[in-house]
């Protein structure tokens, strides 16, 4: 195993959940991936991709598909350009599929050794199909599809702790339409790490999700906190 740093390609891969028996009956699977390589000197390609499973009484409640996708240049920089498309499905928000593709540019706020803190700032296209056309704001009814252009606050970090024996992570983003001001999400995503061998990590992971426009009738906003273990082939 070597440092992330000089690995041509990085990998790891989470699997975290939770599990209740008895008078309620509760699975909770949460499956996350990241991988980057270089394609060339001066590029690095990042792909995302989770996968979230919830079942309640032996009844699927959500099922949820996410893959990012960022080709980043001169990543070595303070200031680098990137271009980025996503793709999702989610079955409790009834979302057949979401496709967004944009361009923007990461600002490095801090680095030193593996502890960093950057954020973003990009521009996208969105399209969503869901299964349903009525919504919680009146004015999007009638229609399956709804596209928008988004701009993205990003931010994300990582700390190595008390020895490196604590590893705390976030990534997050805020994405308001740019012409409906009714029309925004977010998404945070928050772990801790505990090194337990330099392939394996135990990790506690909570995601939290919120999305302004919604069928009728559902929530605005999720929450997922599961427990589990983090592969990995770099130090």
């Amino acid at each position: 195993v070597k440092d992330a740093d000089s690995l041509s390609v990085k990998a790891d891969l989470s699997l975290t959940g939770f599990i209740q028996a008895g008078n309620v009956e509760t699975v909770i699977f949460r499956a996350s991936s990241n991988v980057s390589f270089k394609p060339w000197e001066k590029g690095l390609f990042e792909t995302k991709n989770s996968y979230v499973y919830q079942e309640f009484g032996k009844e699927k409640a959500d099922e949820d598909i996410l893959s990012l996708n960022f080709l980043r240049f001169t990543p070595e920089r303070k200031i680098s350009p990137l271009v980025l498309a996503f793709v999702s499905t989610n079955f409790r928000r009834e979302i057949d599929l979401r496709y967004l593709f944009g361009a923007g540019a990461t600002f490095q706020i801090f680095k030193k050794e593996k502890n960093f803190l950057k954020f973003a700032l990009t521009c996208e296209y969105e399209n969503t199909d869901f299964k349903k056309s009525t919504f919680n704001q009146m004015e999007y009814n009638g229609n399956n599809s709804i596209d928008a252009l988004r701009g993205t606050l990003w931010v994300q970090g990582e700390y190595h702790l008390f020895k490196k024996k604590v590893i705390v992570k976030h990534e997050s983003f805020f994405q308001p339409s740019l012409e409906e001001s009714d029309n925004y999400r977010w998404r945070a995503d928050v772990s801790l790490e505990f090194p337990l061998w330099k392939f394996l990590n135990f990790k506690i992971n909570y995601l939290d999700t919120f999305e302004s426009v919604v069928i009728q009738g559902q929530k605005q906003d999720d929450s997922v906190l599961t427990f589990g273990f983090k592969l990995k082939n770099y130090l």
